[in-house]
């Protein structure tokens, strides 16, 4: 009897606490592409259940980025290589290509899907540009003295492109080959996290830490205005066009994803998460992509902890957010129909098995690493190396009730005729509902599993 791969409950999109996280959309519309872990994920936007997982990267994967064919992708990882793939399946790799010597930040395609820029953190350069099918090198990219954290390629001839750093400049290159014609140091005050062209080649924006958005010609470089002065609070990390090149959308430290009309310069919609007035770190807005092959103008944006949140211009509110883990699943339960998992962190999620849906259980989670699920007819049980006991009302997927601290780390749990039995660094304890009715030392050996029966 052999196994088979049913269905990939992918990972969240890793994030990292003032980083920019890249997302990507195909041309379509249809798919989204991120890095988490040492995989790719290609994901259905409609039916995030849906998702096909590249693995032939060998270290910490940092980007990925569709053709504007829509036929591959380019993706980068923390060791500075990029490998091109087939964007169908998931499978075959096309070429493997060492960029730099350190963490690749970003990637672009120019409009013939033929030649990509890659930029990031190395030491004898910050980037590189080369062919698409051999490797073959068709530039330099030059004029910054810090780590590049964003590129974005002109689609229209003639060939433009910009790289924006943490040197506090942004720098513009012509091509092909691509080489520096100018560099403009003085308008960011601080590192400048992304750049991008318009899809119609027009304008160019960049947005950084200084809460600044700059605006440039698309063909020249000249800057032309800055606008939005005072309306970010924080950090600003990504940036994203809308496909008819009127407007951009913004996402920031601040909680807030902001919606710009290039013409006025105004804020025409903005989207606060974690309640106003209310700081909460998981909800800084790390990376945003706006979906240029979509009739419905959905603009999806991700916050600290992974989510993805599914936004339309006149709602004030997500239309949809999807969850899961962006850390290591360290622990994993099953109770009649749903999948309980726990990762690193200590993110409890819960997933049903037949949509493949995934929800973080809301309320106090666990401060470290999830170890142990077990089941009773109405409650899920979680233990973790916080040393805590804690319970999730199954109808309703949250934590209910004060925690359980534990005298010693938890290595297991199980449960039989409506009791908890934990094995502990020390020994054995017994839980009725959520209060201790028995604890059983164990001198002559640690215990590290637990199993009971009825």
């Amino acid at each position: 009897m052999s196994i088979t791969l049913e269905s990939v409950l992918a990972a969240s999109p890793a994030t990292n606490r003032g980083q920019p996280t890249q997302l990507s959309a195909c041309p379509k519309g249809e798919r989204i592409a991120y890095a988490s872990g040492k995989s790719i994920f290609l994901r259905s936007i409609d039916n995030p259940e849906v998702s096909k997982q590249y693995t032939g990267h060998t270290a910490q994967t940092t980007v990925a980025r569709f053709s504007p064919s829509g036929y591959y992708v380019a993706s980068g990882d923390a060791s500075g290589l990029v490998r091109v793939w087939d964007a169908v399946e998931a499978v075959n790799t096309k070429g493997e290509y060492p960029i730099i010597s350190g963490r690749i930040n970003d990637i672009a395609w120019d409009g013939d899907s033929q030649r990509i820029i890659a930029v990031g953190d190395g030491r004898e350069r910050f980037g590189h540009c080369i062919t698409a099918d051999s490797g073959n090198s068709v530039g330099e990219i030059s004029g910054h003295s810090s780590i590049i954290n964003s590129v974005s390629i002109r689609q229209q001839r003639p060939l433009r492109a910009a790289t924006a750093s943490d040197d506090m400049s942004m720098v513009f290159l012509h091509g092909a080959p691509f080489k520096f014609n100018s560099k403009v140091g003085a308008l960011h005050k601080g590192y400048v996290y992304g750049v991008a062209f318009s899809p119609d080649g027009s304008t160019l924006v960049s947005v950084g830490a200084d809460r600044r958005i700059q605006l440039y010609d698309g063909k020249t470089g000249e800057a032309t205005k800055q606008i939005g002065e005072g309306e970010h609070k924080g950090s600003i990390f990504g940036v994203s066009w809308s496909k008819d090149s009127k407007r951009f959308v913004t996402c920031s430290a601040d909680q807030t994803v902001k919606v710009w009309d290039v013409e006025s310069g105004k804020n025409v919609q903005t989207w606060r998460f974690g309640g106003e007035g209310n700081v909460s770190i998981p909800d800084h807005q790390v990376g945003v992509v706006w979906p240029a092959g979509r009739s419905d103008g959905l603009i999806i944006s991700i916050n600290l902890n992974g989510d993805l949140s599914y936004l339309t211009e006149g709602s004030d509110k997500p239309l949809k957010v999807v969850q899961g883990h962006n850390r290591s699943v360290t622990a994993i339960g099953v109770s009649d129909k749903t999948l309980w998992t726990g990762s690193f962190e200590g993110r409890v999620c819960t997933w049903d098995v037949a949509s493949g849906k995934g929800l973080a259980v809301r309320g106090q989670t666990h401060t470290n690493q999830v170890s142990g699920f077990t089941t009773t007819p109405d409650r899920v049980y979680s233990i973790g190396w916080d040393d805590n006991l804690r319970i999730v009302d199954e109808p309703t997927q949250t934590f209910v009730g004060e925690s359980t601290k534990l005298d010693a780390q938890p290595n297991g749990i199980a449960s039989a005729s409506g009791r908890v039995y934990i094995a502990t660094t020390t020994g054995i304890d017994v839980f009725s509902k959520d209060k201790l009715v028995h604890q059983h030392a164990t001198k002559d050996f640690t215990p590290t599993a637990i199993a009971a029966s009825k």
